[in-house]
């Protein structure tokens, strides 16, 4: 009885044995490697992006091969929808109109942002929280009510034209300030302020003031110790504030919908219809990832012109 009892033992040890080893080995490696425990830490952050931001993007991407027929999916492999794309200008030509719009209303809001961004670095001592909170009070608001006060604004009857009208500027209401590109980069312009005046303050902020001092100490002005000390010194916030700007501002819709009228639509107009009225998902899908494509060069494209200019200027 006492040999099977110690038999049993021992086999018992040697069956629990290797599940203590593997449990030890991996206690062991998560304490002896860095970079496993940072993998660990960035776990759920990681899923969500692969469920929120990765998983999308595939279906999205599988979806652009196939083909739509009535109400019904062809689960084959296709171009078709890429050809379409390639073989209709009508998509290239608001692509590019699209990116061009993205380009102005980028170069409008950051020439807006960077003089507010500066006054509120430089030349506010105290309460500078207080600007700050002061820029986004518009932004506390629906971003479909500001975009309709802009259209009440710029429109036929609207506040501009009738206020120019009272002063004797003019005698008939300007019929091209809405339902046109131009309405379309105000309205954008506005609408994404706040996120180009908040990383281009961040990046004047952190400039080391003895450094402007030193400039004017070897005998720079004011406006030439701008340009070789601030404006270099702040380029990574002007650069954010571009890309925060210009990458959602190519696939807007709702704008454009709203104010930019049949001269102002943009891809992201056609999209919506695509996976709307259309009901073409495939190839709204297709256009879709060729805009993407198309912004990511435009992006690697403009990282590398930037990267280029600070190197030219350092």
């Amino acid at each position: 009885m006492d040999q099977l009892t110690r038999s049993d033992m021992n086999s018992t040890d040697r069956t629990a044995a290797p599940s203590t080893n593997v449990g030890f080995a991996l206690r062991r490696l998560f304490r002896t490697s860095e970079a496993l425990r940072g993998y660990i830490l960035l776990s759920p952050t990681l899923l969500t992006m692969i469920i929120g931001l990765a998983m999308p993007l595939l279906v999205l991407f599988t979806l652009s091969f196939w083909i739509q027929e009535y109400l019904d999916f062809i689960r084959t492999f296709s171009l078709k929808n890429y050809f379409d794309f390639f073989h209709k200008p009508i998509y290239g030509k608001i692509l590019f109109k699209s990116i061009r719009i993205s380009g102005l209303v980028t170069l409008a809001t950051v020439l807006l942002a960077y003089p507010m961004a500066y006054f509120i670095a430089f030349r506010i001592q105290r309460n500078k929280l207080v600007w700050l909170i002061l820029i986004t009070v518009p932004f506390w608001t629906s971003y479909l009510l500001r975009v309709f006060a802009w259209k009440i604004m710029l429109g036929y009857n609207g506040v501009i034209n009738s206020g120019l009208k009272s002063l004797g500027f003019i005698t008939e209401p300007l019929a091209f300030l809405l339902y046109n590109p131009t309405a379309v980069v105000i309205t954008l312009a506005h609408a994404w302020a706040a996120f180009a005046i908040l990383p281009i303050y961040v990046s004047l902020e952190k400039i080391d003031r003895s450094l402007l001092e030193a400039a004017r100490d070897l005998g720079e002005n004011a406006f030439m110790s701008f340009v070789r000390v601030t404006l270099p010194l702040s380029m990574p916030g002007v650069i954010a504030a571009s890309l925060l700007v210009f990458i959602p501002t190519v696939g807007d819709y709702v704008t454009p919908s709203l104010v930019g009228g049949p001269s102002g639509i943009m891809i992201g107009n056609i999209i919506q219809s695509m996976f709307g009225k259309a009901l073409n998902w495939p190839l709204g899908a297709a256009i879709s990832v060729m805009s993407m494509l198309t912004v990511t060069a435009m992006i690697c494209l403009f990282l590398w012109g930037t990267h280029s200019f600070r190197r030219r200027i350092a």
